[in-house]
C-alpha cells in the first residue's frame, strides 16, 4: 500500500504543477463563493432580467391595444357612439336606458 502511494505522489508531482493547480482552484472557489461573482447571484439577475423582459413584453403589447383602440375612436364614430353607450351609460334624449346587472 505504501508503495502505491509513493508511486501516485511522484506521478502527481512529475505530471502536474501543485501552484497552478492551487491557484485554480482558488479562482474557482472565488468564482462560486465570492458575493459579487457568485454564481448563484448571477442566477437569481438572471430570473430578474427574464421577469423585467416579460412585463415589458406585456406593457408594450398593452399600450399596441390601447393605441389601436384610440385610434380607432378618433377615426371612425360608430366606435366612438359604441363607447359611450356601453362604458359610460350615455343616452339619445328619446331613449331609455335598462342596466341589467
Amino acid at each position: 500500500m505504501k508503495k502505491n502511494l509513493k508511486k501516485a505522489n511522484f506521478w502527481v508531482r512529475r505530471r502536474s504543477n501543485i501552484p497552478v493547480l492551487l491557484i485554480g482552484t482558488l479562482v474557482v472557489l472565488l468564482l462560486f463563493f465570492n458575493e459579487d461573482t457568485s454564481v448563484s447571484l448571477n442566477m437569481e439577475y438572471e430570473r430578474q432580467i427574464n421577469a423585467i423582459k416579460a412585463e415589458i413584453k406585456q406593457n408594450r403589447d398593452s399600450a399596441a391595444f390601447y393605441r389601436a383602440r384610440r385610434e380607432a375612436i378618433v377615426n371612425g364614430a360608430t366606435d366612438l357612439e359604441y363607447l359611450a353607450r356601453e362604458q359610460y351609460h350615455m343616452q339619445k334624449p328619446s331613449e331609455d336606458v335598462f342596466l341589467i346587472k
